[in-house]
């Protein structure tokens, strides 16, 4: 769904470096897995075809930040 990003902040020694990956069209979802060590974070489409991946070290990331696609107006409000 266009509006699905994540927020993974990695630290790279004597400092933090952040890094966004988002779904850019209409349609895809970001998928994150972490398994073995690594962190994977994934742009895909409908079908489950990965568009890009990042990796990361599993022992070097601090912090990973999911940022739903809004759903549009709440009832009521």
């Amino acid at each position: 769904m266009k509006g699905d990003r994540v927020e993974i902040v990695v630290d790279v020694g004597d400092a933090s470096r952040s890094y966004e990956i988002a779904a850019t069209r209409a349609g895809r979802r970001v998928d994150v897995r972490i398994a073995r060590g690594v962190v994977e974070v994934s742009e895909v489409t409908r079908t489950g075809t990965a568009v890009r991946t990042a990796r990361f070290m599993a022992g070097r990331t601090l912090a990973v930040v999911e940022f739903p696609a809004d759903k549009g107006p709440i009832p009521g409000e």
